[in-house]
C-alpha cells in the first residue's frame, strides 16, 4: 500500500514552546485513523499539517506523495476533503445547501459563475442522502443548526472525490440519537473500498466509528502510542495521556472509557 501522509521529524514551535513534535508518523492507503487526547494535545495543529493549511516549523511532510514546501498546495487541497470548525466560519450563510457541498467541485467557498452539470448535482444529492440530509438541499445553510452543518460539511469534504479525508471532531455538538446516526453513516462509507483514507480527530473515545484500524494518541504536543486501535486504546495508554486512571471497554468494535 502507498503512503497518503508521511511525516519524518516534525515539530511545531509557537514562541520558545514547542506545542507538537517531535513527531513521526505514517498513514497508508485504505487506513482509517483517529487522533486522541487531551485539550492542547496539538490535535488541531496537526490536521492543519495535514491539510496543508499550516507548514511545521521543522522536519518533513510528504501528502499524497507531494512534498509540503515543494508543491503548489492549492492544487494539492482539491485532492484533500476538510471539515472544521475555521471552515464551517468561512462558508456562506445564505448560500444554499446543495451549492454548499456543489461548490467544493472547484475548492470554492461561494457559488460564482462556474457551471455544474447534472452529473455534479446528482452527486451532491447523493452525498447529502448519504448523510441523512438530502431535505434540507433547498435550505439556507446559516439557518441549519450545528450537527446538520457538521453532516453538510462531510458532504461537500467527498465531493470533489478527495484522496485524503479529514474530519475535526465530526460528532462533537451532537446529541446521542445525532451522534449515533452519524457514526453509523461514517461507518457505511468507510466499508466502500473507493472511500478514501481518513483521520478523524476527536476528544472522546465514544466517537471513534467502527471499521476505524489505527490510533494516535498525543499529550501535550508529543505521541503516547500509535498503532492499531485495538493496542493503543487501553487503560494504560489513556491513564498515561489523560493524567487519570482510566478503564477501557471494547464492545463490538466501539469503544467506552470511565474514571476507575
Amino acid at each position: 500500500m502507498s503512503a497518503i501522509l508521511e511525516l519524518s521529524d516534525i515539530s511545531v514551535r509557537r514562541g520558545d514552546r514547542v506545542i507538537l513534535g517531535p513527531l513521526n508518523w505514517q498513514v497508508l492507503e485504505g487506513e482509517r485513523w483517529v487522533i486522541l487526547g487531551p485539550n492542547g494535545a496539538g490535535k488541531t495543529t496537526l490536521l492543519q499539517i495535514c491539510s496543508s493549511l499550516i507548514h511545521p516549523t521543522t522536519g518533513e511532510i510528504n501528502i499524497l506523495g507531494e512534498k509540503l514546501g515543494k508543491v503548489d498546495v492549492f492544487e494539492l487541497r482539491t485532492r484533500i476533503g476538510l471539515t472544521s470548525s475555521a471552515l464551517v466560519e468561512q462558508l456562506p450563510p445564505d448560500e444554499l445547501v446543495m451549492d454548499v457541498v456543489l461548490t467544493a467541485a472547484y475548492a470554492m467557498l461561494g457559488r460564482w459563475q462556474e457551471k455544474y452539470d447534472l452529473w455534479d448535482e446528482s452527486r451532491a444529492m447523493a452525498l447529502l442522502t448519504a448523510l441523512g440530509v438530502r431535505e434540507l438541499g433547498e435550505r439556507l445553510f446559516g439557518s441549519l443548526s450545528e450537527g446538520e452543518k457538521k453532516r453538510v460539511q462531510i458532504a461537500r469534504a467527498l465531493m470533489a472525490d478527495p484522496e485524503l479525508l479529514l474530519l475535526d471532531e465530526p460528532a462533537s455538538s451532537l446529541d446521542l440519537g445525532g451522534r449515533e446516526d452519524l457514526l453509523r453513516r461514517i461507518e457505511s462509507l468507510s466499508k466502500d473500498p473507493l472511500a478514501p483514507a481518513t483521520v478523524i480527530v476527536t476528544h472522546h473515545i465514544e466517537e471513534i466509528p467502527v471499521g476505524t484500524t489505527h490510533a494516535l494518541l498525543l499529550r501535550e504536543g508529543a505521541v503516547v502510542a500509535q498503532g492499531e486501535v485495538a493496542s493503543v486504546i487501553t487503560d494504560q495508554n489513556l491513564t498515561q495521556a489523560y493524567g487519570l486512571a482510566i478503564t477501557v471497554q471494547n464492545e463490538g468494535g466501539r469503544f467506552f472509557a470511565r474514571a476507575r
